[in-house]
């Protein structure tokens, strides 16, 4: 009788390929949400620098004024701005921002959205005292987030700032939707929103 004799190679090359492979996925995996040029409105999650700050978007959505959760982002309003006509919307941008740099720096104050048409929407003011998910500029230490992690916002369901616009329900036809983010100092920075 002869004695068939094995090597070890096929084994160690699959275990290269697992490894290989195994390497791979941990790569793509790692970059989920770190986009920082979208290619579709599927985007929460991704990370954008403006100025010396960057930002990531934790959700963009419909606001209902009737259910618990959203009527709280819509307390501190401006006086005679708390209805919407059958033609309008609320919409909630929820920002989180990070100082990655060495030195303090301050957050966004203004944000635009911009539609297909080129309309441009502006946020509505909301009173931070009225309100613990309102976006304020804030100024960041190395190292530091907005929201801060003792705070309403950051322990919310979005766990990111709110930023308020009322749109006309024709922006659905118009979409996708760009906000932009313009800092105190540096360039400004745009992301894709989901409507």
């Amino acid at each position: 009788m002869q004695r068939r004799h094995y090597t070890s190679a096929p084994v160690s090359a699959r275990r290269v390929w697992i490894i290989v492979c195994a390497l791979a996925l941990a790569v793509g995996l790692a970059a989920c949400g770190q986009v920082s040029d979208p290619v579709s409105s599927e985007n929460d999650g991704v990370y954008v620098d403006a100025g010396p700050i960057t930002y990531q978007l934790q959700v963009s959505r419909q606001l209902n004024q009737y259910t618990t959760e959203d009527s709280q982002y819509l307390s501190g309003l401006p006086e005679g701005q708390g209805t919407l006509t059958p033609s309008q919307l609320w919409y909630g941008v929820f920002l989180w921002a990070k100082n990655q740099t060495n030195e303090a720096h301050v957050t966004a104050d203004r944000f635009t959205i911009v539609d297909t048409t080129g309309d441009v929407y502006h946020p509505i003011p909301l009173n931070a005292e009225l309100n613990g998910y309102a976006w304020t500029a804030q100024t960041l230490e190395p190292s530091g987030i907005e929201p801060a992690p003792s705070t309403t916002a950051a322990n919310g369901p979005t766990q990111g700032g709110l930023i308020l616009f009322k749109l006309p329900t024709a922006v659905y036809s118009d979409r996708p939707l760009t906000l932009n983010i313009y800092p105190p100092t540096g360039h400004p920075a745009t992301i894709s929103l989901d409507l």
